[in-house]
């Protein structure tokens, strides 16, 4: 079955599972059929939790020879409820409905030079287009970052497959990737017009990236990226969702979306890519009683300033005060209370 067409439920087996970094589980899935599974894509997965069904996307690291298997690679978050505790708690053996492939993060072909940036778990995201430019005996660079060894995934294996093409950044070592500086020697390169980066990891890194591009006039079509809505500033939260205009008040779970919650409690929604980068399900923002967590890629960061929007699918909101994940020397917890935001949809 081609990659990119139109979502097709398949019933799967949970061929095997395995830890390969610390929080990061490994989960082969069985098709019926041989499935084609090109580098940068994702298959759409329904896990049963206790607040309903779920439904995931997780990219595809790698597939068996004949494409009957599938691996993905899922990190469990802080507190989580849903998705990726339903995905680590999976066994040999167990059933569960599965997409195809799908492609929205196609790797091109004819750039002079590639850069391939992974952050954390986005490495899922990336793996597979390094194996394919190695393949091509393309002129290629893996940049891949992460907090600490322990949690980065594969990062032997792609030290053994990439070799001196691989650049490791690593926080707690002092080695935390200086953006400006991958940016600066992209740009200085006489090939820059013609190079293609694509990446995956944290929102922070890639507006980052992001920034700096487009500051440099580097062209803004050679810089591609996947995005996972759960890179956010704060760990999830419920929180409050109300909508005067409709009488709506509903809670947003902290392993649910405002926009499933908003679904869930009967809000016609628009949507579409569910992963914070086409823009559809924004809403306006009319108060709010916490601190939004911005989640997208679709606002840069001067809109995402004003407070006044949000994409439903993946920005959150936590109580006011709340530490920031990365803020190592802030007192664990959230302070007591609930964050409410009031919007309005279209």
């Amino acid at each position: 079955m081609a990659a990119g067409t139109a979502p097709h439920r398949q019933e799967v087996t949970v061929a095997s599972v395995g830890d390969v970094a610390e929080r990061i589980r490994r989960v082969v899935l069985r098709y019926p059929t041989p499935q084609q599974a090109k580098a940068g894509t994702h298959v759409d997965v329904e896990l049963p939790t206790v607040d309903g069904v779920l439904t995931r996307s997780y990219s595809v690291v790698d597939a068996s020879p004949d494409g009957r298997e599938l691996a993905l690679s899922v990190h469990l978050a802080a507190r989580s409820r849903g998705g990726s505790a339903a995905m680590h708690a999976l066994t040999p053996g167990a059933r569960l409905w599965a997409t195809q492939p799908l492609q929205n993060f196609p790797l091109g072909v004819g750039a002079a030079r590639y850069v391939v940036l992974a952050g954390g778990i986005g490495v899922t995201a990336v793996a597979a287009m390094a194996r394919v430019l190695k393949a091509r005996q393309a002129d290629y660079r893996v940049v891949y970052v992460g907090r600490s060894r322990h949690a980065m995934a594969y990062l032997d294996d792609l030290a053994a497959e990439h070799g001196d093409r691989l650049a490791v950044h690593v926080d707690d070592e002092g080695s935390a990737l200086d953006v400006d500086a991958l940016l600066a020697q992209i740009a200085d390169d006489d090939r820059a017009g013609s190079t293609e980066l694509y990446m995956c990891g944290p929102i922070r890194l890639m507006d980052a990236v992001r920034r700096g591009w487009e500051n440099r006039g580097l062209p803004v079509t050679n810089l591609r990226f996947e995005t996972f809505g759960n890179s956010g500033a704060w760990a999830p939260q419920d929180f409050v969702v109300r909508i005067p205009r409709l009488g709506v008040e509903t809670r947003v779970d902290a392993n649910a979306t405002m926009l499933e919650a908003l679904e869930r409690a009967g809000v016609e929604m628009m949507f579409d890519c569910r992963k914070g980068e086409c823009g559809l399900c924004q809403v306006s923002v009319l108060g709010l009683d916490g601190q939004l967590d911005h989640r997208d890629v679709f606002f840069d960061a001067a809109e995402r300033a004003q407070d006044d929007r949000l994409c439903a699918c993946v920005s959150r909101a936590v109580v006011t005060g709340t530490p920031r994940i990365d803020d190592v020397d802030a007192p664990t917890g959230a302070p007591d209370g609930t964050a409410v935001v009031t919007i309005e949809v279209t």
